[in-house]
């Protein structure tokens, strides 16, 4: 039997990790538990770094809108890391009219939910980003989006929930929640029972083992992306390239080499080592290589110095889930991110410890609940 915690968080992602420091900052004794051997194992640490506004769901954006308000710009500060944080604005590009519809139906979205974003045509994409393809007719432009750093922003959360007294155990992987009289009461895990009144899953796919314990299921599933990095490259531009299909997405980085992901349409369907490691196939470099200079052809002979892959949560409805349990008082879910989790990963771990140590948080969450995957009445 371990000494019992305020709340125990399942999984060291950025979300893990953001909700441990925002629970330690507000008074909480925390433990955090993470299956593998490593801290941001798995798509925190392998993405694209977008922390964008637009393209979303407008379900997630009033979450977005406010991370971006109030914790993204003095996130390095806070964390005395160096986030790489950049507000560049964000490219959204169109090749054809009906990618054009697309952007415009998103963009519509935002719009009504207070976010600064609007339609373009090519001469005012060259004027932002001159680098574009001449096969770019549109896109969305949102100037207060932008990217940052995934390793150094997750590493950074770690560091300081740890100076705040969170305590981090590796290689342990939880089987299931344990409740008393309906309520949470802990954690179980092979032969050992880790004691707390609140749990908090975030554990991406690997939520929904742990889930099942309590009757919940997210219907999501695991799906491998892939990023690529370049040489350094002169400095070009500061915002964050998109596009209407999803197809392709990138950015600068302050070191000055691209980071650059893509699809090559197997992404269902990855070849992989075992069980918990994607590897990175041919494929998916050369499609993503293509998507990279029919939009960007500058590119065309830098070198690439190396690749990662990782899994990502895809929800049903490509919305997030973050959200309290009311079948089960004690337990909250973050998970299903779609992919798009690192940007909007710190504002769902503020609130839901907000909602754990006061009872209220500060955004609007409830779009993303548990429970709205039910069949109505």
């Amino acid at each position: 039997m371990e000494a019992k915690s305020e709340v125990i968080v399942i999984g060291a992602g950025i979300v893990g990790n953001a909700t441990a420091y925002y629970l330690s900052k507000m008074g909480k004794k925390v433990t955090v538990l993470e299956a593998s051997d490593f801290i941001g194992n798995g798509g925190s640490s392998r993405n694209g770094g977008g922390v964008r506004q637009s393209g979303r769901n407008p379900k997630e954006l009033p979450l977005m809108v406010w991370g971006v308000k109030n914790l993204w710009p003095s996130l390095s500060e806070e964390l005395g890391v160096d986030t790489e944080y950049t507000q560049g604005g964000n490219l959204r590009l169109g090749k054809t009219g009906d990618h054009l519809k697309i952007l415009q139906k998103l963009a519509d979205g935002a719009v009504k939910c207070g976010v600064d974003v609007k339609m373009i045509d090519a001469a005012e994409v060259k004027r932002i980003n001159p680098y574009m393809s001449d096969e770019v007719i549109g896109a969305s432009w949102c100037p207060t989006d932008g990217h940052a750093n995934p390793l150094t922003t997750t590493l950074g959360y770690y560091k300081k929930a740890r100076e705040l007294g969170a305590r981090f155990i590796t290689g342990v992987k939880v089987n299931g929640i344990v409740t008393k009289a309906g309520k949470v009461c802990g954690v179980e895990t092979d032969g050992q029972i880790f004691e707390a009144d609140n749990v908090v899953v975030a554990s991406g796919y690997e939520s929904n083992e742990i889930l099942k314990s309590v009757g919940i299921n997210i219907p999501m599933k695991k799906v491998s992306l892939t990023c690529l990095v370049t040489e350094a490259q002169p400095k070009m531009f500061s915002q964050m390239l998109g596009t209407a299909m999803a197809d392709f997405y990138g950015h600068q980085t302050k070191h000055g080499s691209f980071v650059m992901g893509g699809t090559d349409g197997y992404d269902e369907f990855p070849k992989r080592i075992d069980d918990s490691y994607p590897l990175v196939g041919s494929s998916m470099i050369s499609a993503t290589c293509r998507g990279i200079m029919s939009y960007f052809p500058i590119l065309k002979n830098a070198k690439i110095v190396r690749a990662w892959g990782g899994y990502a949560d895809f929800c049903i409805d490509g919305v997030a889930t973050v959200s309290r349990c009311d079948e089960v008082p004690g337990l909250y879910i973050e998970c299903g991110f779609t992919g798009h989790g690192f940007g909007i990963g710190p504002a769902a771990a503020y609130n839901i410890a907000s909602l754990i140590a006061e009872g209220t948080c500060p955004a609007d969450i409830s779009p993303l609940r548990y429970d709205r995957f039910r069949p109505l009445k």
